[in-house]
């Protein structure tokens, strides 16, 4: 998913104020993170990750497999905090971050 910059400057303003949902830690992307990772998506649209792992390198590698396998599109990656966007036709307007 390609986003043009003045989409990402949009998604960027509604993701200033969100707290992360998603936590990658030392067991990397786990069922669990990845079932937790899914669920938000569908329900938010756009959300932060926290990664919690050392390694600048790992970090990278990990948040290049999760878009993969997501199929989202990194807005803006800032220190361990990663915002993601993935469009989602039928969100509950009352979860979305793209509604309010």
């Amino acid at each position: 998913m390609n986003l043009s910059q003045a989409q990402k400057k949009h998604l960027r303003s509604l993701g200033h104020s969100l707290h992360p949902l998603v936590t990658v830690a030392g067991n990397g992307l786990s069922t669990g993170v990845m079932d937790e990772l899914e669920r938000a998506l569908n329900d938010h649209e756009l959300i932060k990750v926290k990664f919690a792992v050392g390694d600048r390198e790992a970090k990278k590698a990990l948040l290049e497999d999760m878009l993969k396998l997501s199929q989202a599109a990194l807005v803006q990656g800032i220190g361990n905090i990663a915002l993601i966007y993935r469009h989602n036709p039928q969100a509950d307007p009352k979860k979305s971050n793209l509604a309010r």
